[in-house]
């Protein structure tokens, strides 16, 4: 749960194994999309409408918002969709709905349910502000502004007492980590006119991320680039001035991720969850910066920038055509019994061998994402070192072990 005048640490949930991840390390909220109407509806697996009541169930046992991502462009053939869709989220008391388009936005006030302004939006100065005032409680600032123009918003909602229809006032939100786009905050056609797949309604084909060469039209003179990926930037990261971040005014940091596996989500959140404490605890320093990004570039990433935030080196592009991790997971075996009362889980290995000294991972949409080192097993009723493709091995742990979950081994990348 958010303590009082800290910053809120949301996290992305695209299935019940990463909200389980968000909740066990320490998200102060969650965001979603269900089924279509979301801007991850391709990239990830979305809830359904029936998923509402368990997510909201979930998250209030822990104390934390959930907020519901309706921000794709709508048309006329959705609006029955989004308003049945709103009225079963406000019936499983989700905390808030993400929004861009105004037929959404005038739903949920109508129902009387929090709004929060998406990024889509592109809000840049304080007059839009206070115009979404009129219908918000937070707004999600452009991913382009730099931390001194956040600052000064953030400032004048202050100084000039810019309250939402909650009577407080509004909320500052900002993107703290993860993927960006080449695009204004995140407006891009270029999926649209190669593949009729619009980013804006959540189908982007991800051009942005391929290898281009440039030939000038004209003469036919190939230019020569020294980066391929010229249009895939690097992922943002906050870590490391995350000091500066919060000093904004800004009052939640987003991590982005709904496509991403939930050891990513783990890992991410857990990060920046410690990093959170450690600034309000005076203990934020640049040894533990370091362990941090050390943690970070284990899961998925493009290569770290800072963004626009700091006003330099702007456009820092990623050299490759997907993750810079410096490790992976393999699937291994599924969960196949557990015994409550000696804490120990049955798995059977279904494809690569495991052997005592492995790191691995095991992850379910109860469980969410743990990870330990494999210090003891039987293997077939025998007490050995390897377990083989085929093989019946009993693992102890310090948590439950279901029959949905799946063991990985965590090997370099």
């Amino acid at each position: 749960m958010k303590k009082d005048g800290h910053i809120e640490l949301m996290a992305p949930a695209g299935n019940f194994e990463s909200l389980q991840a968000a909740l066990t390390n320490g998200a102060d909220s969650i965001y979603f999309g269900v089924e279509q109407l979301n801007m991850r509806a391709r990239a990830s697996i979305n809830f359904t409408i029936d998923d509402l009541p368990e997510i909201a169930k979930r998250c209030e046992a822990k104390g934390v918002r959930t907020y519901l991502t309706l921000n794709t462009i709508i048309y006329d053939h959705d609006l029955s969709i989004i308003k049945t869709l709103l009225d079963a989220a406000k019936a499983a008391n989700i905390t808030a709905v993400i929004a861009m388009d105004q037929a959404v936005i005038a739903y949920a006030r109508q129902i009387q349910m929090e709004v929060h302004i998406s990024t889509q939006i592109n809000i840049t100065n304080i007059e839009t502000v206070k115009f979404y005032a009129l219908f918000a409680d937070t707004m999600v600032l452009s991913r382009e502004l730099s931390l001194r123009q956040v600052k000064k918003i953030c400032n004048q909602i202050e100084k000039e007492q810019i309250k939402g229809p909650s009577g407080n006032l509004v909320e500052i939100e900002i993107f703290g980590h993860g993927a960006l786009c080449m695009a204004v905050s995140g407006k891009c056609y270029l999926s649209l006119h190669s593949h009729n797949s619009s980013a804006n309604r959540g189908a982007c084909k991800q051009n942005c991320r391929k290898k281009y060469t440039v030939i000038d039209q004209e003469s036919g003179f190939e230019i020569e680039i020294d980066n391929e990926y010229m249009m895939s930037p690097k992922d943002l990261c906050t870590l490391d001035f995350l000091d500066q971040v919060i000093d904004a005014g800004a009052k939640v940091l987003k991590i982005e991720g709904r496509g991403r596996a939930p050891e990513y989500v783990a890992t991410v959140i857990k990060t920046y969850r410690e990093a959170i404490d450690a600034y309000y605890e005076g203990t934020y320093t640049k040894e533990k910066v370091a362990e941090w990004m050390k943690a970070l570039e284990k899961v998925y990433n493009r290569g770290f920038w800072s963004g626009y935030y700091l006003g330099q080196k702007l456009g820092e592009w990623s050299d490759g055509p997907g993750s810079q991790a410096t490790q992976k997971k393999v699937y291994v075996g599924k969960g196949m019994h557990f015994f409550p009362k000696s804490n120990i889980a049955e798995f059977k290995i279904e494809a690569y061998d495991i052997k005592l000294g492995d790191k691995l991972l095991i992850t379910g949409p109860t469980t969410g994402v743990e990870e330990f080192t494999l210090e003891e097993m039987m293997v077939n009723d025998e007490k050995l070192e390897v377990a083989k493709k085929g093989d019946s091995c009993t693992i102890p742990t310090k948590f439950r072990v279901r029959l949905s979950d799946k063991l990985y081994k965590i090997v370099a990348s």
